[in-house]
This record gives structure tokens, C-alpha cells and sequence, in this order.
């Protein structure tokens, strides 16, 4: 049973951080002296009840990841069987015990708390995490501790304060917090203004108090990472009843938070682990008997959505204060947070996003997201449909001054964003997991702490279009000579780079999909953070706003001796090619375009696709390179 409970609680992972590589002080970092607030992710605040003294909350669900990782592939061999039959009684079993973990926590119909809930600690003075570790020396009360050790490299923790919340209340209930919070946290330092750095659902809280009290111009730096700031793709998804999990993304999320160097997604794949949406779906009653009227749940439901949760949810009646706040917020308030952003900037206030991208949402919605929130609600950009693209040629929404906004695998036209100039995309970024990889996490610590990066041209290190850099991905690729995503006649050679920690990579093969290239590869193997340049051969046409997919297949020591990582280039070297209107398939592996839909559909149900692809890549590498030798 302790493994169901796993599984099920892996989605909330996505708001738990379990562990952290070490990463190294940047000595051109110009720390701007003021403070930095913390504004945590979803359920972070301690709180307990002020009647009985009880604690209400603070479970440590960061313990959960790791075990699930030592137990997924004996999952993937054995819990199959164990569910088939059961799904009623274990999901009374977990449902129950939910309920009585939280009984403190669910709200009446009308959205107030059931039982009379406080925050431990609420002050500035009580608050800065000296204070906090002080009093709790193995890091208790802290909210994302990680992340305040890498800041306090270069502010000290007494320049450091952590911000708690009712996080079970609305969203302008949280943001009116805030806005004590900062005063209180001006008052106490003397300082005019803060800096902040918010996560998730602390960037909803933020932008909506940006929304109420962007005015008062009391932040220099804002930072906010993976932001709900329209919603959150697993609250419809549940208020809906309708949980089908996508246990790929599940597994690979689950390595991406551990920075895991092997796959063992292909084993949850294999092993059809379906029936657990059917345990969902069983303990979704249970589950909003405690959240169901939680005004943060329905503010996270996207606004495209809203209306047919209320409709389902809710009573007119019964759940009218619910209401009419959640109506208040996605009505009236959030509509504003586009012009509360430029408005912001426009008085001099630095506020930038970063974002996820290219995966499912964990619970079933079909939305291009980070795992748990939708890339859409996080910046306001558009995107394609999930699993397409926009066709060649596509032209962006926006001008944008002439500046080109379509991200390299032609998913995300930033142009519309809350921010065109001031959101950054990370392609195979999971929710939360910033700090898995060092390139975003070193992106963060600047724009929170220094002034110099006030747009995403300030910087070349950090373009506005990057894919992620983690040890859970193996590898990353980008062109010698041209922006990292894109390909152009300053092309000299594709850099290889072995992001693991700990294993030696063996690159085997590199195929082209959509250019034809050939990359002259003899045996190389990477040492942890060792790159390569691999030179190629072939023309590349004088074409822009084409897409080309770069293969690489690689072997390296653990317990999965082989994988692949597909990366998505525009070609940008000439005049645009002619754009259909339509959309494409994305990722199309070599192997599916030669075997079709239906093969590769059978091939995927006995977990099989995913090996043979590799082996096929490698044989067609081999394959074309020696045609074109002896040709």
C-alpha cells in the first residue's frame, strides 16, 4: 500500500523541492542590497488551530520523491496485479486517510475556514530565515530552503524573509497578505523597497497583488518561476472528476526532481499503470471533502474552464461568498494582471517570468504545460495544441518590434505574452524543478538579486528560448555559432554536452530530421559536464521558420545502458518558407514515420517504442553514413 500512496502523491511533488546539486557562488553577481521576500509555493505555510493548538499542516511531502524512486521498478513489475479489482477499497482506504491527515483543513460551503486556522509566524522579525533557523536549526518552518541557501550566498539569511499565507484561501485573500507582509518587511529593514522571488502559486499571489497594489511601486525585482498566475491545470482535472493520468510524464517528472541519470519511465509505460487514474478518479470525493471549497482550488481552475467546474461544483446558493470571490478574481482581477505587468515596468519595477515547457499536465489536460501548470497560464503566450506545432513559416501574433518570438520547436509564440520581452521558456522543464537545472537556477539568482538583466536581451547567456539542461535529460545540444534552438550559415558544429553528475556518456549516433546533415561522429565519451563539438557535413538552405529535430543516441553506465534525446532547432538562414495556416505533429521519431500510426501504437502499448527507436537510430545513423561514403 505504501507504494499506491507513492504513486498517487507524486503529482504533489510538483510543490515539494527534495534535493539540490551543488552549484557554485557567481562572483559577478552585484547583490542590490535590498531585501528579498520568499513567496512560496502551493501549501507551504505552517499553520495550526487556534482553538486546540493542534497543527494543522506541515507535512514533509519532499520525502515521498525519493521513495518513490526506490520503489518504481518494482511498480512497474508487480503493482499491476495487486489493483487489478481493488480500486473501490484502496481508494477508501487512501481517501479516508486523507481526510482525517487534513480534517483540519477543508472550508465551509461559503469559502471560510472550518476550524479558526493561524499562521505560526507572520512578521518580518519573526520571519527572516536567521530568525527561522535560529529557533529551528534543522531548517523547520522554512519554505523552499534550497533555494534560501543559494540566495543567502549572496545577501546573508537576515536579508532573506520567508512569506506565509492562508494558501487555502482565494488569491486576493493571499495577496492582501502579502501586502502586510512587505510593510511590515519595509518597516523592520528601512528599506523602501524588497526583492521577490515567487514560486508557483506565489506568483499568482504576486501578480495579483501587482494587480491590486502595483501603485505603491514597493518592489525593485520580481522574479517569478513556473507562476499559476491564470490557474493550474490539475485543479480542473479534478473538480471535473475526470483524472486520467499520464504515467510517462509522472515517471519522467519523478527523475527530472531527483536529477535521476537513467530512464525508468519505460518501465510505468510498459506495465499500462492506466488503473491508477481509476483510483484517482475513486478518491476525487474524498479529496474534495477536504479542498472542494478552497477558494485558492477554484482560482487555479483556468478561465477558460471556470464556468463548467462552477457548473458542476458548486451551488448557487449554498457556495454564493465561494462564488462570488472566485468570481471577483477571474472576472475582475485577473483580467488586469496584463496591464498591472506593463504598468509595473513602466514605473520601473523589473519583473520577469520563467516557464516551463513541452510537457503534458500529469493529471490528463492536453495542454503544452510544465507537468502542472499550462504554459498558457504561466506567461499568456499562445500555443499549439499538444503533441503539434505550428506548421513552417508561421508568422507570430504580435510584431514585437520585428523581434521573432516563436520558440526553436515552434510550440510557443511568446509574442502575446503577459511579458514578450521578459518571459523566458524552458523547453523539458517540470514544474518546480528550476533547480535542477543550472542554467535556469543561475538565471533566477540574477534577475532576483542584481539589475542587469532588465529584459531578455540583456543577457546573451540567458537567450529568451533555452531547453533544459538537466542531469535527468543526459544530453544537451546546441549549434557552434548560432543562439542556442536555431540554426544559421554561422553553423561550425554541434556541441554536445553530458549534463549527468555522476555517469560517463557514450555518444553513438546523431541523425537530422528535416535537414540533411551528416555529423561525422567517431567514439567519444563524456565525462560528467565534459561538451564535445561534432563537425558535419551538408548544406544548409537559405530557408527560415523551418523546423529540424536533432537525434542523439548515446550509452552510458547505469542502470538503463541507452537513450535518446530529441531537441527541436528553427532553421533561420533566408527567406521564410510558405505557411499552410495548419499545424503538424511534433517529435515524430524516425522509426514512426517508417512503421505508421498504428504500428507504432501497438509498439507503445508493450512498452517497446522507446527501444526499438533507439536501435533504429542507430542503424539509420550507420546506415546513411556509410551510403553517402561509398556512394
Amino acid at each position: 500500500m505504501k507504494k499506491v500512496l507513492c504513486v498517487i502523491f507524486s503529482v504533489i511533488i510538483a510543490f515539494s523541492v527534495c534535493s539540490l546539486a551543488a552549484s557554485a557562488k557567481q562572483d559577478d553577481i552585484e547583490y542590490n542590497g535590498y531585501p528579498v521576500i520568499l513567496v512560496p509555493g502551493y501549501s507551504s505555510s505552517f499553520m495550526y488551530d487556534t482553538e486546540t493548538g493542534k497543527q494543522a499542516w506541515g507535512l514533509d511531502f519532499g520525502k515521498i520523491g525519493p521513495m518513490v524512486l526506490e520503489s518504481i521498478a518494482d511498480l512497474g513489475i508487480s503493482l499491476g496485479a495487486m489493483t487489478v479489482g481493488n480500486a473501490d477499497k484502496i481508494a477508501k482506504y487512501i481517501g479516508e486517510g486523507i481526510i482525517e491527515m487534513c480534517a483540519e483543513l477543508p472550508c465551509n460551503p461559503d469559502g471560510s475556514s472550518v476550524h479558526p486556522l493561524e499562521r505560526y509566524y507572520t512578521s518580518a522579525e519573526d520571519m527572516s530565515y536567521a530568525a527561522i533557523l535560529e529557533r529551528h536549526p534543522e531548517g523547520g518552518y522554512c519554505s523552499e530552503p534550497k533555494i534560501a541557501a543559494e540566495i543567502a550566498k549572496y545577501t546573508g539569511y537576515e536579508n532573506i524573509y520567508n512569506f506565509t499565507d492562508d494558501f487555502r484561501m482565494g488569491s486576493e485573500f493571499c495577496a492582501e497578505q502579502l501586502d502586510e507582509f512587505i510593510e511590515s518587511v519595509k518597516e523592520y529593514t528601512g528599506k523602501d523597497k524588497v526583492n521577490i522571488i515567487a514560486i508557483s502559486h506565489g506568483g499568482q499571489t504576486v501578480s495579483t497583488y501587482l494587480a491590486l497594489h502595483g501603485e505603491k511601486n514597493d518592489i525593485v525585482n520580481a522574479t517569478l518561476a513556473v507562476p499559476a498566475i491564470s490557474g493550474a491545470g490539475f485543479a480542473f482535472d479534478a473538480l471535473m472528476g475526470d483524472v486520467h493520468l499520464d504515467e510517462d510524464c509522472i515517471a519522467r517528472f519523478i527523475e527530472y526532481g531527483n536529477a535521476v541519470e537513467a530512464d525508468y519511465d519505460w518501465l510505468l509505460t510498459a506495465q499500462q499503470l492506466g488503473f491508477l487514474a481509476e483510483i484517482c478518479n475513486k478518491l476525487i470525493p474524498y479529496v474534495l471533502e477536504v479542498i472542494g471549497n478552497w477558494g485558492s482550488i477554484w482560482d487555479f481552475v483556468p478561465a477558460d474552464r471556470y464556468e463548467e467546474a462552477k457548473a458542476l461544483r458548486l451551488d448557487t446558493e449554498a457556495n454564493a461568498g465561494l462564488i462570488e470571490v472566485s468570481d471577483r478574481y477571474h472576472y475582475e482581477i485577473q483580467p488586469k494582471v496584463r496591464e498591472a505587468f506593463t504598468s509595473c515596468r513602466e514605473n520601473g519595477m523589473n519583473i520577469n517570468i520563467v516557464a516551463g515547457t513541452g510537457q503534458s499536465i500529469v493529471t490528463g489536460l492536453a495542454e503544452n504545460s510544465d507537468g502542472i501548470i499550462t504554459t498558457l497560464s504561466s506567461t499568456g503566450a499562445t500555443c499549439a495544441p499538444l503533441g503539434s506545432r505550428f506548421a513552417d513559416g508561421y508568422t507570430q501574433v504580435n510584431e514585437c518590434g520585428g523581434k521573432y518570438k516563436v520558440n526553436p520547436a515552434m510550440t510557443v509564440d511568446a509574442s502575446t505574452a503577459y511579458l514578450p520581452d521578459n518571459t523566458w521558456f524552458v523547453e523539458g522543464m517540470f514544474h518546480g524543478m528550476m533547480i535542477y537545472d543550472p542554467h535556469v537556477f543561475e538565471f533566477m539568482m540574477r534577475t532576483v538579486l542584481d539589475d542587469k538583466i532588465q529584459d531578455v536581451y540583456s543577457d546573451p547567456r540567458f537567450p529568451q528560448f533555452r531547453d533544459s539542461e538537466s542531469a535527468a535529460l543526459s544530453v544537451y545540444t546546441e549549434f557552434k555559432g548560432c543562439l542556442p534552438g536555431y540554426i544559421d550559415e554561422g553553423a561550425t558544429a554541434l556541441i554536445v554536452k553530458n549534463c549527468c553528475d555522476k555517469a560517463k556518456v557514450t555518444i553513438t549516433s546523431i541523425t537530422a530530421n528535416g535537414l540533411d546533415l551528416n555529423f561525422r561522429i567517431t567514439p567519444k565519451t563524456l565525462n560528467p559536464g565534459e561538451t564535445v563539438e561534432i563537425p558535419f557535413t551538408g548544406e544548409i538552405p537559405a530557408v527560415s521558420k523551418k523546423l529540424v529535430d536533432i537525434t542523439v543516441t548515446y550509452l552510458f553506465d547505469t542502470v538503463t545502458p541507452a537513450g535518446y534525446r530529441v531537441q527541436s532547432y528553427t532553421l533561420m538562414n533566408g527567406d521564410d518558407v510558405d505557411f499552410d495556416g495548419g499545424y503538424v505533429t511534433v517529435h515524430e521519431s524516425l522509426l514512426n514515420k517508417l512503421i505508421g500510426p498504428v504500428l507504432s501504437g501497438i509498439l507503445k502499448k508493450l512498452g517497446l517504442n522507446e527501444f526499438l527507436s533507439m536501435i533504429y537510430n542507430v542503424v539509420y545513423y550507420w546506415f546513411n553514413s556509410l551510403t553517402k561514403i561509398f556512394a
